[in-house]
């Protein structure tokens, strides 16, 4: 049995989590998540915190997952989730325009990459992105999204990576021996 799925979440002041309709819901003050959850796995709310519990012991796989779910729900709309962008690469920029951002990525033309509803993008400096939102999962896969656009060259170390994603730069092919 999980260890981590046997834990309460804890549920802060201001934060409301309800259950119902196969679905979790929690609120606080950044925002609204809404998560449906399977049949075989059930949450309690009670005395300030939420517990997960399985109603099959075949549905083990999913107790840990649906507690961590649950907890970056809480984790989410009281404080929120961020994650870095750096462009590296000469003529490389971003600009920041609502629901969008446009990016100057070496390419003939600018990328314009919409923002998913409840993701942000803030533009520190011309080569810095912070993306941020309540929902974890969404904030990561947009992050990834915007990196794929130009992924890091470990031979020339240019392209979009996370803040402390540490490349090793390679040594091109020999002119000749």
């Amino acid at each position: 049995m999980s260890r981590i799925g046997k834990k309460p979440v804890a549920i802060p002041s201001g934060v409301k989590v309800e259950v119902g309709g196969g679905a979790v819901t929690v609120t606080g003050k950044k925002g609204t998540i809404t998560r449906p959850i399977p049949g075989k796995v059930s949450v309690v709310v009670a005395d300030g915190s939420a517990t997960v519990s399985l109603d099959d012991e075949g549905a083990r796989n999913l107790y840990g997952m649906y507690r961590t779910i649950l907890s970056n729900m809480v984790r989410g709309v009281t404080e929120g989730f961020t994650k870095t962008l750096e462009i590296v690469g000469v003529g490389y920029k971003a600009e920041a325009k609502p629901g969008s951002l446009q990016l100057a990525l070496g390419y003939s033309h600018p990328v314009v990459f919409p923002l998913p509803p409840g993701v942000t993008a803030e533009v520190e400096s011309n080569t810095v992105v912070k993306v941020s939102g309540t929902d974890k999962e969404l904030v990561g896969e947009t992050a990834a999204r915007i990196r794929m656009l130009r992924r890091p060259d470990v031979y020339k170390n240019k392209g979009i990576r996370y803040r402390g994603e540490r490349l090793i730069k390679k040594v091109g092919k020999a002119a000749g021996k």
